[in-house]
């Protein structure tokens, strides 16, 4: 692996072995099967796509009647069904919006940087559970895009190509969201990491077309802790990242009006992720990385054990 001047290796940056090892081996549970396997469970509940037999159990209405024991039935005089497990992985697709309004910052970190953080974090997990991670970065187009693949070396690519990529002044996540419904052919998992800050409807119609396609959806809303609580006083001058212009104002004015803005914003696009059955995070930028990836995977985790 290379050296840059300050002799740290290159292409690793994102790879931060103090967030890694905080967020341990945790697994990472879709919210419904893909392809008839839970994520990072590779034995599958789904049934009949092998020739290796499991188990029995009672039949019940619904099932397809071809895996009935007919046998079994002529000696217990009860329908059995018989079992079989597949083994199979997935596919996840990382997109990370690099967009400029991604690059603000009122601490220490911007929220295309902590995204970038998450991203490479996920898909480590992923690949370090032997499934495929792939990683797009855009913003009004497709930037930088690596294939999916499940050896441990398409890390340090994908974490070289969010190093390069330079902020732009537009995005279009909705095209975006159209294009992976296209390009993924085998139904798998697409991450989305970013502030969402675009048309909502059009943003919505992308997550519409992704799970129709039959993929999984997790969406991780980043925002900075100014943009979600708005602690500003005095005279401000607001200036837009994406070419919108600028406003001088007193927030404390403007504040309730905001606040309000604000949930209608973040309730549109959770209840249209529920709607569909795609995970919704909202994440705030102060928070670790580690902490928000445990708390979300051990979430799902628990869910998935209830189903």
């Amino acid at each position: 692996m290379p050296a840059d001047a300050e002799g740290k290796r290159t292409g690793t940056k994102y790879l931060d072995p103090a967030i890694l090892s905080q967020i341990g081996t945790l697994d990472i549970v879709a919210s419904q099967i893909v392809e008839g396997v839970r994520i990072g469970m590779h034995r599958s509940p789904a049934r009949g796509l092998s020739t290796e037999f499991t188990a029995y159990r009672q039949y019940v209405p619904g099932d397809d009647i071809k895996h009935i024991d007919w046998r079994l039935y002529a000696r217990a005089n009860r329908y059995y069904v018989k079992l079989f497990e597949a083994e199979t992985n997935f596919v996840a697709n990382l997109l990370v919006d690099a967009s400029s309004s991604m690059t603000y910052a009122s601490g220490k970190i911007s929220k295309l940087e902590y995204a970038k953080y998450m991203a490479a974090s996920m898909a480590y997990l992923v690949v370090d559970q032997h499934d495929s991670a792939g990683v797009g970065v855009f913003d009004g187009r497709l930037r930088q895009y690596v294939e999916p693949k499940s050896s441990m070396s398409v890390l340090a690519t994908i974490s070289q190509q969010m190093e390069k990529a330079e902020p732009q002044p537009r995005t279009d996540i909705a095209a975006l969201l159209h294009e992976f419904a296209a390009r993924m052919t085998k139904r798998g998992v697409v991450m989305i990491f970013s502030d969402l800050l675009d048309n909502t409807d059009d943003f919505i119609k992308g997550i519409n077309h992704l799970r129709f396609r039959g993929h999984n959806v997790i969406v991780f809303h980043i925002l900075d802790p100014y943009e979600l609580d708005f602690p500003l006083h005095g005279m401000w001058k607001f200036v837009g990242l994406e070419d919108d212009g600028e406003m001088i104002t007193q927030p404390s004015r403007v504040r309730a009006s905001y606040m309000k803005e604000l949930q209608a914003f973040i309730d549109k696009i959770r209840g249209a992720c529920n709607r569909n059955r795609a995970d919704y995070v909202l994440v705030n930028t102060a928070e670790p990385i580690e902490h928000v990836i445990s708390s979300y995977l051990l979430q799902r985790s628990a869910m998935a054990k209830v189903r």
